[in-house]
């Protein structure tokens, strides 16, 4: 099972809605896909038709003590291929208990490897910081999904999530930047163009795929559905169709 952390510091940029669209892509792909919530706001679990889950993730991470349940007793099938291990408000809680507790970094770690043979790829989505929750993500990924808006600011906490991989290289060397994906793009915009040469000038990886802005999105959650599941002629669903694309090259890359 490859493992792929959808990850940023900064919140807002589409973290939630990215995982949950290229899991449907994948999936609708033939992939055998799981889908973690890994965010204590639970977004993508209510995305999904399932809020204040119980038993949830935190269940199976615990706190400053091992979790009481096995992570496939959590799971919940969205379709045959796609699968979600749901989040609550909990856990919050799971991450204060990991400063107390040894080895706090390889707890998703074990927990997805017991997963591991049922499913071809596992998504997380992860916390808008950088806590041992997403230390976790990190740890236990392949590669890495940096969702970003084109803006300055997002820029800049860029760079610095970039200084957060470079630490992670002591954890997990193998760890590979998958992509830059810009998020609520508007090629109408100098700043945003701007913004996308400044990566890749810079010599950042910056993916194919931009996702524009839709309220189509939101109101997909709102039913309980990804984007391309909700609209497929979306224009929305055409360019997280190009990010899947993108994704099973990777795939394939490194099996």
């Amino acid at each position: 099972m490859q493992i792929i952390a959808i990850a940023n510091h900064k919140g807002g940029v589409g973290k939630t809605a990215t995982t949950h669209a290229l899991g449907a892509g994948l999936a609708a792909a033939g992939q055998r896909v799981l889908i973690v919530d890994l965010d204590p706001q639970a977004s993508l679990s209510g995305a999904c038709g399932f809020s204040g889950s119980d038993p949830s993730l935190a269940d199976v991470l615990g706190g400053d003590k091992a979790g009481t349940i096995a992570l496939s007793a959590i799971i919940k099938p969205l379709t045959d291929r796609l699968h979600l291990a749901p989040s609550d408000l909990t856990l919050a809680g799971t991450e204060r208990g990991f400063y107390q507790r040894l080895g706090r970094e390889n707890v998703l770690k074990r927990a997805l490897q017991s997963v591991g043979g049922a499913y071809d790829v596992c998504l997380v989505d992860c916390p808008p910081s950088l806590s041992l929750l997403t230390v976790n993500a990190l740890n236990a990924a392949n590669g890495c999904l940096i969702p970003t808006q084109p803006a300055a600011a997002d820029l800049r906490g860029l760079k610095m999530f970039f200084s957060t991989l470079d630490d992670m290289s002591e954890l997990n060397p193998a760890l590979e930047v998958i992509g830059i994906l810009a998020t609520f793009y508007d090629g109408r915009l100098n700043h945003h163009s701007a913004a996308i040469e400044t990566l890749t000038g810079a010599g950042y990886p910056v993916l194919a795929a931009r996702i524009g802005r839709s309220v189509k999105v939101q109101e997909a959650a709102g039913h309980a559905e990804s984007i391309t599941d909700y609209d497929p002629q979306n224009k929305r669903a055409t360019e997280y169709n190009q990010l899947t694309e993108e994704i099973l090259t990777w795939l394939k890359k490194t099996k």
